[in-house]
C-alpha cells in the first residue's frame, strides 16, 4: 500500500477524441487552465500534450509547447510538469507499397521527438519504451531510437518517465538502465489496457510490477471505465496514480467529465484508502527532480 500518493493529470492527450468532449482543452489557454484547475483539486503532476488550436487534433508544434509552459509557469498555482515525448512515432503503412508509409503517418526522429524537451527542461518527460501496434497503425520506438532519445533526455537534466505498454517495454527500459542511459531514479508508469498493449486486468498489473527494476517509483493508469479502478489498484501496490481525460473522457456513464472532476474523484478514492495525495513539493522532494 502506498499511503503517500503522487496523482499525475494528463489533461488533453494524443488520440484524435475532440469530436467526442466538446470541452476538451485544445488550445495553449485552455490545457495550461486545465493543468491548473487539476493542481488545485490535487493533483500534484500534470502531464501535458498540445493540440493544433485550428483542427483541435494532436500536434507537436514548439510554440504551442512554449506557450502552454509559460501560462503554466506564470499562474499562482505550483504543480510539476510532465510532457510529451510520444508525438511523431506513428506509422501507417502504405496501402500499394507496405515497406513506405502512408496517409497519416507522422514518423520523425528521436532528435525531432524530444527536441521541445531540451528547449523547455520540464522537470520530468515520458518515454514511450518500444513499439506496438494499434488498429490500423504502429507506434515505432526501435531500441537505437530509444537509445538516442534517452541520451538527449539525461543530457537536458529532465527525469524519465517510461510509459510501459506491454512486459518487452520494461524489458527494454532495464537494458537502457545496464547501459547508463536511465539512471535508478527513473519513473514508471504502466499504462493498461491501451489496444493492443496489456490488457488492464489485475493479473497483468501484478505481472509488470514483478518485471519492474527493484525499488523504482512507479504508477499504473487504466483508459476508459478500467480509469478508477485502477487508480484503487495501483495505490493498494504500492504505486501512484493517474486520471484525466487523455485516459477517458467520462465521470460516470453517460456524464462527460472535466480535468478537475477526476482529479476530485481520484482523490475521494484515495482518501477512502486510507492514503493521502501528496504535494508539488513533496515530489520535488521525494524524486530528487530539477
Amino acid at each position: 500500500m502506498n499511503y503517500e500518493v503522487i496523482l499525475t493529470c494528463a489533461v488533453t492527450g494524443g488520440s484524435d477524441v475532440k469530436d467526442k468532449h466538446p470541452e476538451l482543452p485544445i488550445t495553449p489557454e485552455e490545457i495550461a487552465t486545465a493543468a491548473i484547475e487539476a493542481a488545485q483539486a490535487g493533483a500534484a503532476v500534470a502531464h501535458i500534450h498540445v493540440r493544433d488550436p485550428k483542427t483541435g487534433l494532436p500536434g507537436r508544434n514548439l510554440e504551442f509547447y512554449k506557450e502552454t509552459v509559460k501560462l503554466i509557469r506564470g499562474s499562482d498555482t505550483d504543480v510539476v510538469l510532465n510532457i510529451t515525448t510520444g508525438m511523431g512515432g506513428d506509422l501507417i503503412p502504405s496501402e500499394e507499397n507496405p515497406a513506405m508509409a502512408g496517409p497519416g503517418s507522422d514518423m520523425i526522429s528521436p532528435a525531432e521527438r524530444v527536441q521541445h524537451i531540451e528547449m523547455i527542461k520540464p522537470e520530468i518527460c515520458t518515454l514511450d519504451c518500444g513499439s506496438f501496434n494499434y488498429s490500423y497503425t504502429a507506434y515505432i520506438a526501435t531500441m537505437d531510437m530509444l537509445r538516442e532519445s534517452a541520451g538527449r533526455i539525461q543530457r537536458a537534466g529532465v527525469r524519465p518517465e517510461i510509459e510501459a505498454f506491454e512486459l518487452g517495454h520494461i524489458w527494454q527500459a532495464k537494458q537502457l538502465m545496464k547501459e547508463g542511459l536511465l539512471d535508478k531514479k527513473t519513473l514508471f508508469q504502466l499504462c493498461m489496457g491501451i489496444p493492443y498493449g496489456a490488457e488492464g486486468t489485475t493479473r497483468n498489473v501484478v505481472t509488470m510490477f514483478d518485471a519492474l527494476p527493484a525499488n523504482v517509483v512507479w504508477g499504473a493508469f487504466g483508459i476508459g471505465r478500467q480509469e478508477m479502478p485502477m487508480v484503487a489498484q495501483s495505490v493498494i501496490m504500492g504505486g501512484n496514480a493517474r486520471v484525466g481525460l487523455e485516459d477517458n473522457l467520462y465521470l460516470e456513464k453517460g456524464v462527460l467529465a472535466s480535468n478537475a472532476q477526476l482529479v476530485v474523484r481520484a482523490k475521494e478514492i484515495i482518501e477512502r484508502l486510507g492514503a493521502k495525495l501528496v504535494t508539488p513539493a513533496d515530489v520535488r522532494k521525494k524524486l530528487d527532480l530539477n
